[in-house]
Order: structure tokens, then C-alpha cells, then sequence
């Protein structure tokens, strides 16, 4: 396998990451192409940022060249990350989000709307847009809308606006669409759009003062526990009004955001059977971690299972092996049961999850330095994404077709398609690229990564699939230093 890049303006003049048009060229790698249906050993030619050639290698040419190796890809698209600018750019920015991005071979990011001000109206989607130019990175930036006003959830955001400044969804994350009546309407209102709502379903009703996974662990560790019902309820709750509102407006869509548990993709499993216009996701933490993390385990989920899927004893097979109360995973849904890990995986398999998507959620340290039920919600994540999913992959959990379809054509999908980065290896088209090594690793410490937020409960940890180079939009925007 050989990589030549040659990295330049359109002048010719060499110059900084982001400002640059590839020229590249990589013989003898592995190509994963779900576009196409198509993986193997292959090369590839980018000209002026332009994807000039894929060639799929036969017979002797093929000879030595396997998945174990430097992979090229289409480039990542996250469905659901958080930005934090405006607002509370002290733990993230849209400069330090998108090279985050980039770092861990995405292309195409997708902001949610809880920031200060809320994304509600369409000057802030400018603000967020104009930080995006600003920061000189090649990384496409999409946003949801708020579905309600201030995200307050009590009369619509100016969704007709927010669609004509191109939002490409409304969502009140960070929070349910709890009124029903406001879901329902939302739903109607955005079909008639052409765009989605994408909600975070909970029952807030049953998760007040929650702090972990309702079940044993919590007992011990003396936590208020947060019922599974809360995540399955509310989602057999939109499913429901769905297939009421989609009979009046056949453009309804829903999609829902970091599913965690077997009830809730059971749900969406039927739903999708029936023909209702669902789609869902789930993120690399309720893949491969566990409840038993907040006990100390630093386990992956499939580890926490014996060869029937049953759960092992956590207390007694040596997995406890860090203090407990790591607020890194604090998150919201909480960290559930290997079994429901388990249920995440095979969602992705049999296709009723469409997607991975980070929930990148960067804290600066004030929040997470705090007493566990105190500390804010969530990992950050869009960096490690690739290596969690990569550990699935190796364990045996996933294909590496399978993994890499839910961060290229699977998000590609529930976005409509909208964006040149969500097609895949296709040649004529501006280059949306990841180059990784699947044989080395890189290790997660604050220094290694780009976001501001470093609350992640793998630092210190060894991850598979070194990104070597992001190519997003036909410029690079990512190139790993030389070893």
C-alpha cells in the first residue's frame, strides 16, 4: 500500500489544512464503497479535490491486500452532534467541533439546536454558518431547527423559516417533544415541509432526579434509577402518533436519536414492518458500553456477555477495575445493560437501526467535575466514534461493511441525500475521503484530541483505526502527523 498526497492551493502553492485541494493518490488499500455494494482491494486518484478514478483490483493485482489494513472510505456523516456555539463555546466551538470532526474522519456534521440562543430562528443558524466559514475547515456543517420556540415546548419555532434557511430537520434535543398535541403538529408541519422531526424520546415523567440505569448496579452505587419504560414508552408514543398524522400528511417522517434499549428498537422494528416512515439511530457508546462502567468495569459490552448473551457477574469475574462514579459516563439515555448493547448491535445488523451517530456532547471540565448526579450529560465522542465501532468489528459484532454503511449511506439516507458527501466512492464528484489504518492504534489522551470537551471515559485507552486522512469537499481536512 502506497499513499501519495500532494496537498495544494489551486495556485499550486503548498498551504494549511482546510485551504488545500488534494492530490492523492493510494494504491493498494482496502475500499469500502456501500454506495456501490462493493468492498475489496482497490486504488484510488484524486485530481483538483475531484475524485478521478476508483479502480477495484482482480487476480494478481489483488494478491496480499485485505480488510486488515489501510481502509479508504466515503467520508463520515454524524446525524447528531452538539457544537455548543452559541453559547457555551467555553466547551466547544463550531473551529474546534468541526476539527474534531475531521480528526475522526467525518465530512459531514449535523448540529443539534440546543444552544444559547436555541436554534429556533434563522439568524442563528447565519451565526452558526458564518463561525463554520470562519473557521477555514472543509467539514460540510448541517443543523437541525428547534421544533419549539426557545426549545421551550410550548408553541412551534418558526419551522417554514427554518426550512426555507435550510435546516435539514427540527428536533428539541437535549429534551422530548413532551406535549403530544406540539409533537403531533410538528409532524404534520414538517411533512408538509419535506423534513423530519427528530426527537429525543424520553418520558420525562419517569426520569425526574434520574441518575443511572434503573437496575442493580444503581441500587448498589445508591443512585436514582432511570426505567428503561421511560425510552420505550415514549417511543411507542411517537410511533403511534405517527401512523395517525401520516395518513393526512404522507410526507410526515420521524427519526429517532441514540436509541438505547431492546424495547424501544422492537418498537421501531414493527413500525418499520407496517410501512410507517421511521427511521432511528444509535451511538457508539450504547454499543459498546455498559451500566457496569459506573461501577469501575472497563470492559466492552460483548465482554460483559457469555456465549448464551446472558450478562456475566460483574462483582465476581475481575471486570471492576477503575473507582467508581466516573461522570465521563453520565449521559442521557444512560449507559444500559450488555443485553441492551447487545440489542443495539443486532439493530444495526437486520437494518431496523439506520444509522450511528456520535451524540458528541463536549463539557468543559467545571461540569464534569462534580458529584455524579450533578454532573452534566454526556461523552464527547465524534473522535473515538470510529475505534468503539472498529472494537465491534473485531470482536466479531459488526461486518466492516455493515460498520462502515452506518456512518456513510445509513445517515446518508435519513438526510434524503441532500449533500454531494453523502454518496459514497463516486468518481467525478468533489473527494468526501477517510484513509485509516485498521492494524494500528492511537491512544486517547486529552492532547490527542482536537475538541475542547475531553470528558471521555476511554482516555488512557488504545483504539483501533488510526485516522490517516479526511478529504472533505475535495480539500483536506484532516492529515495525521508523520510517526
Amino acid at each position: 500500500m502506497t499513499i501519495d498526497v500532494d496537498a495544494r492551493t489551486s495556485g499550486g502553492a503548498r498551504s494549511s489544512v482546510g485551504a488545500r485541494l488534494a492530490d492523492l493518490e493510494i494504491s493498494r488499500a482496502w475500499l469500502v464503497d456501500p454506495a456501490s455494494g462493493r468492498e475489496g482491494p482497490g486504488e484510488i486518484v484524486v485530481t483538483d479535490g475531484v475524485l478521478e478514478a476508483v479502480t477495484w483490483l482482480e487476480g494478481v493485482e489483488a494478491e496480499g491486500i485485505d480488510a486488515s489494513g489501510v481502509i479508504v472510505a466515503a467520508g463520515f456523516i454524524d446525524l447528531h452532534a452538539h457544537l455548543r456555539e452559541p453559547g457555551n463555546e467555553d466547551a466547544e466551538t463550531v473551529a474546534t467541533g468541526l476539527a474534531a470532526a475531521a480528526h475522526g474522519g467525518f465530512t459531514t456534521v449535523c448540529v443539534m439546536p440546543n444552544t444559547t440562543p436555541a436554534l429556533d430562528e434563522p439568524s442563528v443558524l447565519a451565526r452558526i454558518r458564518d463561525a463554520a466559514a470562519a473557521s477555514g475547515l472543509p467539514v460540510a456543517l448541517l443543523a437541525h431547527g428547534a421544533v419549539s420556540a426557545g426549545r421551550a415546548g410550548e408553541q412551534l419555532a418558526a419551522l417554514g423559516e427554518l426550512a426555507d434557511a435550510g435546516v435539514v430537520g427540527f428536533s428539541d434535543d437535549g429534551a422530548p417533544v413532551g406535549s403530544a398535541s406540539l409533537f403531533r403538529n410538528a409532524l404534520a408541519y414538517a411533512g408538509m415541509l419535506g423534513l423530519p422531526i427528530v426527537d429525543h424520546p424520553e418520558d420525562a415523567a419517569l426520569t425526574e432526579g434520574a441518575e443511572a440505569n434503573e437496575g442493580l448496579i444503581a441500587t448498589i452505587l445508591g443512585l436514582r434509577g432511570w426505567p428503561r419504560a421511560a425510552e420505550a414508552d415514549a417511543v411507542a408514543r411517537d410511533l403511534a402518533i405517527l401512523a395517525d398524522v401520516v395518513g393526512d400528511v404522507p410526507g410526515a417522517r420521524l427519526h429517532l436519536t441514540h436509541l438505547s434499549t431492546a424495547a424501544s428498537l422492537a418498537h421501531v422494528r414493527l413500525a418499520k414492518a407496517a410501512g410507517l416512515p421511521v427511521t432511528c439511530d444509535v451511538t457508539p457508546h450504547h454499543l459498546a458500553l455498559t451500566e457496569e462502567w459506573l461501577a469501575g468495569a472497563r470492559r466492552w459490552s460483548w465482554e460483559a456477555l457469555d456465549d448464551d448473551g446472558v450478562a456475566r457477574d460483574h462483582w465476581r469475574d475481575g471486570a471492576i477495575t477503575a473507582p467508581p462514579f466516573d461522570t465521563s459516563v453520565r449521559v442521557n439515555p444512560p449507559l444500559r445493560s450488555a443485553v441492551d448493547a447487545a440489542a443495539c448491535l443486532a439493530a444495526l445488523v437486520d437494518g431496523t437501526a439506520d444509522a450511528i451517530a456520535t451524540d458528541h456532547a463536549p463539557h468543559a471540565e467545571v461540569d464534569k467535575a462534580v458529584e455524579f448526579g450533578l454532573a452534566a450529560n454526556g461523552i464527547s465522542g465524534i473522535e473515538t466514534a470510529l475505534g468503539v465501532v472498529l472494537a465491534a468489528v473485531d470482536a466479531g459484532r459488526l461486518s466492516l461493511a455493515t460498520a462502515i454503511a452506518a456512518l456513510t449511506t445509513g445517515p446518508a439516507r435519513v438526510l434524503g441525500d441532500r449533500e454531494p458527501s453523502t454518496r459514497g466512492l463516486f468518481e467525478g464528484e468533489s473527494a468526501n475521503v477517510v484513509v485509516f489504518d485498521r492494524s494500528a492504534t492511537w491512544r486517547v489522551t486529552p492532547d490527542a484530541l482536537a475538541s475542547k470537551g475531553k470528558n471521555s471515559p476511554l482516555l488512557g485507552r488504545d483504539l483501533p483505526g488510526r485516522v490517516l486522512l479526511t478529504v472533505a469537499g475535495g480539500r483536506i481536512a484532516y492529515e495525521a502527523a508523520d510517526d
